[in-house]
């Protein structure tokens, strides 16, 4: 048999270790407040590109103005180029005391009319309408940043215009945008923290529901297995409730399995006790030795009966118990099993002389499975099989692979009714036409085992005659889905 991969053991191990503690209200104040301080400078670097553009607008119009009235006394005189600017007008350019203005007049051939030098100059536009348009553009003089407004005079035809620009520094727009953004952030130091108080505050009101429910399940009794109460359950959690109430109703119907279950484990171990002790009690009081013999025969058989009825109620609890420990099963070579358990019960066969036969399949048969509780089922199927067939019959098991793996067991006994076969794997059941000794429990053993390994099984009529064939199919998706071979 092939061991389990580290790998899977790995993973195992570590769905296996408690999972860190996990707050819904963390997780929902995580995701209000993450967007929010992801957003938050987003906005402040959009406040600030806003305020600027808005601190423009005064200023560039101020400053298109002067450009204007520049472009106004510029006067053409064949090739010359004059500009009749007053001092006054001068004087006013400069007058700025938060920033520095700069103002230039480029003639038809490049030469400085009459201004600064300071501000570069600029192509002019290819297209005529453009050439006497206002227009605007960010430049650096001395190592500071300006703002430069500039537009071109129309000369002579067929000769270049002329170049106005004036450029002021930007100090003054910088402050009004400062203004701005400060306006417009300081309120938001207020309102955030404001913000994620009204936001908790919220989310503790909203998840208050929950407390609530918690109190309600922690104030029921143990064995209160009731359905809660939908009609003051918030819309968000009904189907959660809902499917509460659904896992508790199966929860009280497992446990009322359970109780039954006991109760009649209880009698039909009550059953064989009570003439073991009756047979021992009577056996105390025998004087006569061969009589004595009989009775001892007889607690001999009692507690065989017991021990049988014990063991198969055991291994019906460890198939119960295994169905959520699938870390147990490894890969297992089903026809080695089935045929060890065949050359085990052969013993047995002889004792009742009957022909028990194996026919292997001839191909790989290689399962994913619990080692034990397979033996142990193919064993009640054998075992099942060779009780209820008479003295001198046959009982083939038989192992087929195409493509699902199946393991059939052919028996040439009193068979099953067809009104019985849906109920032969229930617990303590036992067709009434049978006089066969039994418990009722070798069929569920055989159906909890086959659910365990998502098989199926099914009770049909032997092909050859009379007698039952019980074929059991292990399904080859399922199978290559649980292998982790096939990963």
């Amino acid at each position: 048999m092939t061991p389990l991969p580290k790998v899977a053991d790995a993973k195992l191990a570590a769905d296996s270790q408690p999972a860190e503690p996990h707050s819904l209200f963390g997780e929902i104040l995580d995701w209000m407040l993450a967007p929010l301080l992801f957003l938050w400078p987003i906005s402040i670097v959009a406040t600030n590109h806003v305020a600027n553009q808005i601190a423009d607008l005064p200023y560039d119009r101020q400053l298109g103005g002067h450009v204007v009235a520049i472009s106004r006394q510029v006067e053409v005189h064949g090739t010359r180029i004059s500009v009749n600017l007053p001092g006054p007008a001068r004087d006013m350019l400069r007058a700025d005391e938060d920033d520095t203005t700069y103002f230039q007049v480029i003639g038809s051939h490049g030469e400085l009319v009459v201004g600064d030098s300071d501000i570069p100059r600029v192509e002019v536009p290819g297209s005529a309408e453009d050439v006497q348009t206002l227009r605007f553009r960010d430049e650096r003089i001395h190592n500071e940043e300006t703002r430069v407004a500039y537009q071109f005079v129309p000369t002579e035809p067929g000769q270049p215009p002329v170049l106005v620009q004036v450029a002021e520094t930007r100090h003054k727009r910088e402050q009004l945008a400062s203004r701005i953004i400060s306006g417009v952030l300081l309120p938001q130091f207020a309102i955030i923290p404001l913000a994620v108080t009204l936001v908790w505050l919220g989310l503790t009101r909203g998840l208050a529901p929950l407390k609530r429910l918690q109190l309600r399940i922690r104030r029921r009794r143990p064995d209160d297995l009731s359905p809660i109460n939908l009609r003051n359950v918030p819309e968000e959690l009904r189907p959660v409730i809902a499917a509460f109430n659904d896992m508790m109703a199966r929860l009280e119907d497992n446990l009322e399995a359970q109780h039954r279950f006991i109760a009649a484990a209880a009698h039909q171990l009550k059953t064989p006790l009570t003439g073991l002790k009756t047979q021992t009690e009577l056996a105390l009081q025998e004087t006569d030795y061969v009589q004595l013999h009989d009775y001892l025969q007889r607690i001999a058989g009692g507690v065989d009966r017991a021990a049988h009825l014990t063991s198969q109620l055991l291994q019906l609890a460890r198939a119960e118990a295994s169905h959520e420990t699938a870390h147990d099963k490894e890969s297992v070579d089903l026809e080695n099993l089935v045929r060890e358990v065949t050359a085990h019960c052969v013993p047995r066969a002889l004792a009742r002389n009957i022909d028990l036969g194996f026919e292997e399949a001839g191909a790989e048969m290689i399962i994913f499975g619990v080692p034990l509780l397979l033996r142990e089922m193919i064993d009640n199927l054998v075992d099942n099989a060779i009780k209820y067939t008479p003295a001198g019959g046959r009982v083939t098991v038989r192992l087929r692979a195409a493509p699902d793996l199946i393991l059939e067991v052919e028996d040439t006994g009193i068979g099953i009714a067809k009104e019985d076969r849906p109920r032969v794997f229930e617990r303590f059941y036992r067709a009434l036409d049978t006089n066969a000794e039994g418990s009722g429990l070798g069929l569920a053993i055989v159906r909890e085992i086959a659910d365990l390994h998502r098989a199926s099984i099914a009770v049909l009529d032997n092909p050859g005659g009379r007698g039952t064939l019980m074929r059991l199919v292990f399904d080859n998706a399922q199978r290559q889905r649980e292998d982790p071979r096939a990963v």
